[in-house]
Formats: structure tokens, sequence, C-alpha cells
């Protein structure tokens, strides 16, 4: 997930307070007090964790020991049965806040539905009531490919309900992606949507999941939302209509009391090797820590209207606009489609009729707001935001000021946080009413977070200086493995520094103990905020017959942090246009739209060391448009470099 890069240029160095008015009425008020926190979770992490769990989960049973860590495995709140849907619903119903709005959902075409907290909870046992039915037991996971509609929400909290586990593939990828995922996870039932909005457009979702079907042999059920009315190809006595199901349903579903390290969720995220890894989370740890991360760092009030902009499909969704402000009570907004439809003012509209007090988005967002214009915020009253955050990849410092002027008006704190889908929430952030913060970086860690910045041997580095980042105790909402591969969850995140968990990010903490990151240390690329692997993208370019071998670097862009820049080597056919349309195409079909390269180049040979080792960081400097710099003594053949400049677009 995401901060700012540092270039420690004047505006980073400017530091801003937090508003005193902000203060006054904020939850963590001082640097004090943020400070006492953090040291009292440092110095008894047992008791301060299990003291909050105690405090503020539902236990059927009460848990008897805070951690068991046996590295590099956790158990968090042993022998405790808890349920997460009960702590995002049923636990509001007995207060004022049965009435009140738990998700505020609009879609693309502007049509919007209100959920109160009662109305969500009848929905979400109607549909457990569905998924047990049809034979779904704790344990089965149930893979879901929607449109950001409120039965995603309602999927997710069934599942919760009954003990399933819930996959979560993003409405972009391909039927590959899809099946690969069904295939990984063993699933036994798929919730899809017949389309979904996006752009004007109606995207495909039916017609795309009926393909990863054909490769998918443990899926026994295709349930089906109705969301645009188009016709779909439905599969007698495999395809089922969410409405036909959810009609008969019964509204009474006592949720069932889980072990508190009973799996909730898995979601794939891409890795360095390309095979996407199915990061594991259980239930009360992952609850606890997306609950009070939620609090803390966007000091959630009961008058909130809170906004975060990001897809279910991914961890950011999962964490922060269901599991985290459901169980705070808060009222979340859910928006279906694009931030340029109708127009480039979509957002602002949004915040404008909704009275948003708290707006959580990507930088990439950002950067495509200031490309836009002013003109499409000034229209638009954005009084009601007291709160403004950044999540998913690096921030700039004159993207970070453009929001702190534009949209918060030099009145809302930004929060910038960073994270993973490994982390389960937020790890680093400002908070808000304590935290002076500075353009470009996450600042502090949270109470209970304890990062180092250390060399390649473990040895911690001094202020200043950049280094591995690890985290060297465990939390609450840490990842439980890699879905069916302990070697590999092992392998990529506790052997390259012993006994600390590897981030895979470059560091920097400065004199006032903020931290500043870089960027990722393997060949995984953010584009977007979404994490990629080179060896992925690479992997879908050589399965075209045309190519007989590929390399895939990131490159600076404006908007989306990083840019995915192809360079080909073909084995048949002719180095042209149409090829290299057709390659991008390829990679969409493989993986998805967000895959596709920005940028193809051809060359007869890729340069290469003399022991045949691809010299990507050259690459990456032609991608770039930069002068090649740095040694280039190994290179094979100094004749490459010319071709690969030679091929521009």
């Amino acid at each position: 997930m995401g901060t700012a890069q540092a270039g420690q240029t004047d505006t980073e160095q400017v530091v801003f307070p937090p508003p005193p008015s902000f203060s006054e009425q904020a939850g963590v008020c001082s640097m004090q007090q943020y400070q006492q926190m953090w040291d009292d979770a440092a110095d008894d992490p047992e008791g301060f964790w299990g003291r909050l769990a105690k405090e503020e989960l539902y236990w059927f049973h009460p848990f008897d020991k805070v951690l068991e860590w046996n590295e590099p495995y956790a158990k968090w709140f042993t022998e405790g049965k808890t349920n997460v849907s009960y702590n995002c619903l049923d636990v509001h119903l007995d207060s004022w806040r049965k009435n009140k709005a738990a998700l505020i959902w609009e879609g693309e075409p502007g049509d919007t539905r209100t959920l109160t907290y009662a109305q969500l909870h009848r929905e979400v046992c109607k549909f457990s009531n569905v998924l047990k039915a049809l034979g779904v037991e704790q344990g089965d996971v149930v893979s879901i490919y929607m449109p950001m509609v409120p039965e995603l929400a309602i999927a997710l909290l069934a599942c919760a309900r009954i003990g399933a586990i819930h996959s979560v593939v993003f409405g972009g990828f391909s039927s590959e992606a899809i099946a690969e995922r069904n295939n990984d996870a063993s699933a036994k039932i798929l919730l899809t949507a017949d389309t979904g909005w996006r752009r004007g457009s109606q995207l495909p979702l039916k017609e795309t999941v009926d393909k990863a079907l054909e490769k998918s042999p443990t899926v026994e059920k295709c349930i089906v939302y109705r969301r645009t009315g188009s016709e779909v190809n439905m599969v007698a006595g495999r395809d089922l209509w969410w409405h036909d199901l959810m009609e008969s349903a019964s509204p009474d579903c006592p949720a069932e009391p889980l072990e508190s390290e009973t799996p909730l969720f898995i979601l794939y995220t891409s890795g360095s090797t390309g095979k996407p890894k199915g990061i594991k989370h259980t239930t009360a740890g992952y609850n606890l820590y997306a609950k009070m991360t939620s609090r803390w760092v966007f000091d959630l009030k009961d008058t909130d209207v809170y906004w975060c902009t990001a897809d279910i499909g991914w961890i950011t969704g999962h964490s922060y606009i269901v599991y985290g402000p459901l169980s705070n009570g808060v009222t979340a907004v859910m928006y279906e489609g694009a931030p340029n439809w109708p127009d480039e003012s979509r957002f602002w509209d949004i915040v404008d009729r909704h009275q948003v007090t708290i707006f959580y988005t990507a930088p990439t967002a950002i950067r495509a707001f200031i490309k836009w214009g002013d003109q499409h915020v000034e229209k638009h009253d954005l009084s009601s935001l007291r709160l403004l955050g950044t999540v998913g990849e690096p921030i700039n410092p004159a993207a970070w000021m453009w929001y702190h002027e534009k949209i918060g008006k030099r009145r809302c704190p930004i929060v910038d946080t960073w994270w993973q889908t490994e982390t389960g929430g937020i790890m680093m952030s400002p908070l808000p009413g304590a935290t002076p913060t500075k353009p470009g970086s996450c600042t502090r860690p949270l109470p209970g977070i304890i990062p180092q910045i250390v060399d390649e041997k473990g040895n911690e580095l001094g202020t200043g200086q950049q280094g591995i980042l690890v985290i060297t105790k465990p939390w609450p909402g840490m990842l439980r493995g890699i879905w069916g591969d302990d070697d590999r969850y092992k392998q990529q995140y506790w052997s390259t520094i012993a006994h600390n968990y590897l981030a895979g990010d470059n560091a920097m903490c400065d004199a006032d103990g903020y931290y500043w990151i870089y960027g990722r240390l393997d060949d995984v690329l953010n584009v977007a905020g979404h994490r990629l692997s080179t060896t992925e993208v690479e992997s879908a370019l050589v399965s075209h017959p045309s190519v007989a071998e590929a390399a895939v670097v990131g490159r600076p862009d404006d908007v989306k942090g990083e840019a995915v820049a192809a360079f080909v080597t073909l084995s048949s056919g002719d180095a042209n246009e149409d090829l290299r349309k057709q390659l991008k195409q390829h990679v969409r079909q493989q993986i998805g739209a967000h895959a596709q390269p920005d940028d193809v180049r051809f060359a007869a040979l890729l340069p290469k060391t003399r022991s045949g080792k691809i010299m990507r960081r050259l690459l990456r400097d032609i991608a770039a448009g930069k002068e090649t710099i740095g040694d280039t003594t190994t290179l094979e053949d100094y004749s490459v470099l010319a071709s690969l400049r030679s091929d521009e677009e």
C-alpha cells in the first residue's frame, strides 16, 4: 500500500500541525497521548491488545490467551469465540444505531440506495441462509466477482456470519485470473452479476465468469445478481438468480460462534514469482485491528459520513469500506463507477450531495483530478469535509499540497497511510488530531507496530539511511499465511531478515522518527495502487505465439505513479503497430485491463550480462527516457541499447 517518496524538497521540509479545532474534538488529541499509547503497546503488547479485544469485540466465549507466537505463525485470542458479522451488525441493533444508515450506495447511472444497520442485518441473514441452503459450510470458499453494489458487502458479511471463507476477485480481472484463483482456493460457489457499469458501458461480468467456470472444476453453483437486466446465459442446474434465492430465504440466521483463528478471507496479491499469493486473514485479530485502526486514523465520530473510494476487490475495501467502518457503527458511502462519469466532477458531486465528512482515496485519483483541472472541484461545496486520506501508493509532495489546498481548503488534516494486503490494516499514519504532517511521509507507526530500517544483514541503520523496512513484532491484523503454501509464506516474509516480517519496501526514518517509503525491493510494480508482478506480465507476453522473450519494467507516470513498459523479442512475425496492439490486448485478456502495458518495444535482443541475466536497470532507464547511467561493463552487446532506444512509440 502506499505513502510518499521522499526527495527532501523544500515542500517536504514544511510541517503542518493539526488544526487546533480538530485536535480539541479528536479521540487522540496530542502527541503526548499518541506516545503514551505507543509506549503502552510496545511495553506490554499482550496487555494492550487483550484489553482492547475485551472492550471492543463481542465474545460468545472469552479468550484465554492473547498471543501464541510460534515464529512465523501467530494465534491471537486463543480459545475465544466471536463472529465478525456479529461485531459489524448485531452489536448495533440494541442501540439507536439500529436505524442509522450503514451504507449509502450510489450507482454510476445515478441510482441510490441506503441501508440502515437493521436493513443490512436482515439482508445479510437472508443471504447467509441462501448459502447454507446450497450446502455452504464453515471452511468452504466462496469466490466473488461482482460490481461495487451493496450485495457485494452483503456477501462478505454473510460468509463471515456462517464461517465460510470469501475470496473476492477484483472485477477487472480476466477469466484466466478468476479460474486460477478459483482453483487455488478450491472455491465451491461463485457470486457474480449480469453486468456492471463503468464509464457508461456495461462490463460483461457473467460472460467473463462463464469462461472462467469452464476451467474451475470445484465450483458447483454460480449465483447471479441482476444489476442491469442485461440478457446473460444461465446454465441450468449451475446458475441461479440472486433475487429468486432471496425471495424465499428466512431473515433469521444467528451468527455462528467461531474460533478466533477461523479463516475469514483469502485475498490474492501479486508476488515476485508471478504466481498470485492467496493472503489468508482470520477472524478476531483482523476484526480488532480493522476496527481500531479505522477509529484511530480516521478519528471516527457517530456523525461522520465516511467515504473510502477503493474497490472492495482490494484489501482497502475489505478493511476500510466493510469491516472497519461497520464495526465502529459509522455511515459508509459506496460508489459503483468511475470518477469521471458522466464528467470529471462526479466525486465532488457525491461529496456535496451526501455531505461526506471523511474522504479516503488514492494518489492516482488525486493526480488525475489535478490533470482534469480545478474547475471541476470549484463548482461543488466541499465544506462538509473534515479529514482527507491517501492510500495505495506513493503520493508526491506537489499532489499532497494540491489535495491540502484545493480539497481540504487548508483546514482538513491529511492522513497518508502505509500498509499492505498482508498487514490487514494501516501500519503507519498520522493520527489527525495529534501528529504534525510532512508532505510525503506516512509519519509514525501506529500503537503496537514496531518497524525498523535494516541493511541486508539485518543490522539496524541510522537516521536518514535508506534500507529495508521490517516489522519486528507480531500484530493482530497480520496475515496468517499464504493459502496452501506454508513454505512460500516462510520464505517470502520471514527468511530474508531473521525473526522479522519483511515488508518488501525500501524506506528511511528521519531525525523526527518519521518514515519515508521509496517503493518495492522486489520485481513488483505499483500501477495506480495495484500491485503487479513483472513476472506475471512477462509470462502473459511470452504465451503469445510471436514472442520469444519479454522483460517488463516500470517507468514513471504522472497519473498512475508507475506505468508498465514491456520489451519484447519476437520468434516470428513483423515488429509492427498491429502486433504491438495485439500484445497489449493479449496481456489484457490473460490478466486484466490494469496489467495492459502502456509501452511495448521490440528488440532483436534484450540487454544481458555475459552470464545471461537481463539488465533491468538499463531497461528502466530506457523506458523512463533517461540516458543510461551507471556501470555497463557487464553488458554483452552495446548495440542492443541503441536498437532499444530507436524503437520509440
